[in-house]
């Protein structure tokens, strides 16, 4: 067998087709390679062999001993049931104890007069030592020397815990791990010697011994270590050589013309570019400036001006002869953004117009709802070059729509599309364009190295000038409802002062509303408290504030059922002032700015999460008024609910509020479906708690990168590059 084949094998041939069947459908186990990477989730220590009469209190401990008596008692009316049994070994006594379904098998097993070995851990119970539900071992064997050789067998050593399901026990996985464990003698070793040496590495066979057989706790620190360091370095390499090939690419660089669209709109503009706006400007119009396609990522704090950056970079495009399109994920962005663009460049969107400016060009909006003449007047404008900018939705990517030169796709919220949209209007230039992703969502640097690692990134942490701060409290609807009453005294208030407000609510209303959610495959929130009612929803409570606690205010709804018409009326009646309260769902979560909307007041905001409240909030103080914003929950107060929202409340720090996320929530949601390929390559890494780890591993696979691009020197390294990384990721990693 050689070295590659060992860890391609089925496991049907080793482990019988029943076994190997189960792993294959419930654990996605398929090869040899695939079982020795599915590493035990923890270890149940067992402890030195200890006499009954030396027990440690709240230690493991192992213990050899005779069953004295055993009795099945019953409890909760005869519901309930548990085993004791009562152990000696000449130096004192020790109750077992088995409640529920694991009293059946020590029942039969442990009779009077049984003698065997059992692990678990101390505590006290009615002033009695006792081990509950411990791990045991029947030692039947007559011979002295065999008995004791099973008591060494068993006693002190860790016992791996695996990932396991219905239909495949731990130990059953572990049973399976012993038979292809030979194998891991075969593994191929991705770290180049070098770098193995360099850090002191354990070899990656050992690595793997230890990992799912450790004799001590340092071996399986080693091991992890080890792991660890595998899966960051063959990603890293990965996403170096994703971006080392982006070098290699021809673009056409576009250089500003001096005088030109740029430094007319900078000359008009009413303020000055804050220090970071001024350096994420330089580092794009620098990548703007090459021959190779810019690739980076602009992650900025809500309302620190990211869609200036951007317009600026679009603007600088077509100085230079080119276009540029933005991509938004939905209509109210969209709109939202061709109508804050349109007015930060008044004349100058109106190139080849009467009272256009003659430096001008045209910005057009394209969507899927459009009427057809606009739709083909915009088509059109592209294609003849006489549009310098387009915002779209996903209508942009459609085959019909034709660019004369794109030179620069923005992107805002990339989490919000899937990486063949992001390819596709890519793939319209006439020679890759430059590529800018915008993201309001803070992304932890961790995050960003492993999942948008095929991207430089920029951040912009600095706000405005003239941007107010937002006051966050949370709102006990269920155990303060005077809480609730004061709440919509406030945003009267605001009202009356000639502000607005917004009301968010998790759902529509209507009758289709769960009907459309699971269509769209959406899960339910986790409701911590218990609490069944359905969320708010906005058509309720619109009705409910025009009739009670805000009647005689002007009320709208906004929500993404809506005709886009009637939202884009609504939108401009808001941002006219001629809405006092807009009720609406997430729909206003991102790009809708509105200076003088200063509350908000998100209903069961503990249905929400940390980003997305986050997202919500920077909706208000956008002017010169403080803003205010007021979580509305039912839960319980020591709730994991209510810690988050009291997370949200305390910080408007979003990088800080995206690492809280992090850790509260199952890492495979913060990455995302889109970046699945990354969570199935991710086994022993954390991108949390492993940092050091994952900055360490980028720096040495830049340098690999760099020295040999094809790895032609590093044939284990590529093998493995091809093994860990599965097809869905490669095909992200390849579109980038």
């Amino acid at each position: 067998m050689d070295r590659v084949s060992a860890f391609d094998e089925p496991l049907k041939k080793l482990l019988g087709g029943a076994t190997a069947k189960v792993m294959a459908e419930h654990l996605d186990l398929h090869t040899v390679g695939d079982l020795l990477h599915h590493y035990p989730r923890r270890y149940e220590e067992r402890g030195k062999l200890t006499a009954l009469a030396d027990l440690p209190l709240d230690e493991h401990v192992t213990v050899v001993a005779q069953v004295a008596d055993a009795r099945i008692l019953m409890f909760n009316n005869g519901r309930g049931k548990r085993l004791e049994v009562t152990l000696t070994d000449g130096s004192g006594r020790l109750q077992l104890v088995f409640f529920g379904h694991g009293v059946h098998k020590p029942h039969k097993e442990l009779l009077p007069g049984r003698r065997a070995m059992f692990a678990g851990k101390v505590s006290v119970f009615n002033r009695k030592m006792q081990l509950a539900h411990p791990t045991y071992q029947l030692l039947d064997a007559t011979d002295a020397d065999e008995a004791t050789e099973a008591v060494d067998a068993f006693a002190g050593k860790l016992l791996p815990i695996y990932p396991a399901c219905k239909q495949l026990d731990s130990w059953r996985i572990a049973k399976a791990v012993d038979t292809v464990l030979p194998s891991a003698r075969e593994a191929v070793d991705p770290l180049p010697s070098s770098l193995r040496e360099g850090r002191g590495f354990t070899p990656l066979p050992e690595a793997l011994l230890k990992i799912h057989r450790p004799q001590t706790k340092a071996d399986v620190a080693d091991a992890r270590d080890r792991l660890k360091w595998d899966e960051a370095f063959v990603l890293q390499v990965a996403l170096a050589r994703r971006r080392y090939a982006d070098t290699q690419l021809p673009a056409v660089a576009r250089i500003p013309a001096h005088g030109g669209l740029l430094d007319a709109f900078d000359a008009k503009l009413p303020f000055t570019l804050t220090e970071g706006q001024e350096k994420v400007s330089k580092e794009i119009f620098d990548d703007l400036a090459t021959e190779h396609p810019m690739h980076r990522l602009l992650q900025g704090e809500v309302g620190s001006g990211k869609t200036l950056v951007a317009l600026r970079a679009m603007l600088a495009v077509v100085d230079a002869g080119g276009q540029a399109a933005m991509l938004a994920p939905t209509e109210v962005l969209a709109q939202q953004h061709h109508r804050s663009i349109t007015e930060m460049m008044g004349e100058l969107a109106e190139g080849g117009m009467l009272g256009g400016s003659d430096l001008g060009t045209k910005v057009v909006l394209l969507t899927g709802s459009m009427g057809t003449a606009a739709r083909r007047q915009a088509l059109l404008d592209l294609v003849t070059g006489e549009a310098g900018i387009v915002i779209g939705t996903h209508a942009l990517i459609e085959d019909k729509v034709q660019f004369h030169d794109l030179g620069l796709v923005v992107v805002d919220e990339q989490h919000r599309f899937g990486v063949e949209q992001r390819d596709a209007l890519r793939s319209k230039g006439k020679q890759p364009p430059h590529l800018l992703v915008m993201t309001a969502t803070p992304i932890p640097r961790t995050v960003a190295m492993t999942v948008f690692g095929d991207l430089e990134t920029s951040v912009l942490d600095q706000l405005p000038a003239g941007r107010s701060p937002i006051a966050s409290h949370v709102v006990p609807a269920k155990d303060k409802p005077h809480f609730l009453t004061r709440a919509w005294e406030r945003v009267r208030e605001e009202v009356e002062n000639g502000h607005q407000a917004y009301v968010v609510c998790p759902r529509i209303g209507d009758d289709a509303d769960d009907e459309s959610e699971k269509k769209k495959g959406k899960k339910k929130p986790p409701e911590d408290d218990g609490d069944k009612r359905p969320p708010l929803a906005v058509l309720e409570i619109a009705e409910q504030l025009t009739k009670g606690a805000l009647a005689g205010l002007r009320i709208a709804v906004l929500h993404g059922r809506m005709n886009p018409d009637d939202k884009d009326d609504v939108m401009r009646r808001f941002a006219a002032g001629q809405v006092d309260v807009l009720v609406a769902t997430t729909v206003i979560e991102v790009g809708v700015n509105v200076p003088n909307a200063t509350a908000m007041v998100i209903m069961d905001a503990d249905r929400f999460g940390v980003s997305q409240l986050h997202q919500l909030r920077g909706r208000v103080g956008r002017g010169s008024a403080a803003g205010l914003c007021l979580l509305v929950s039912e839960a319980h107060e020591a709730s994991p609910a209510r810690a988050r929202l009291s997370s949200v409340a305390a910080t408007l720090d979003g990088f800080e509020l995206s690492r809280i996320d992090l850790e509260q929530r199952r890492e495979g949601d913060v990455l995302g479906q889109a970046q699945s390929g990354v969570r199935s390559s991710l086994r022993m890494l954390t991108v949390i708690d492993d940092e050091e780890v994952i900055a360490a591993a980028r720096e040495e696979a830049v340098a690999v990168v760099v020295a040999d691009p094809e790895l032609t020197d590093l044939p284990e390294l590529r093998t493995a590059l091809d093994a860990l990384l599965d097809k869905e990721r490669e095909e992200y990693l390849d579109k980038g």
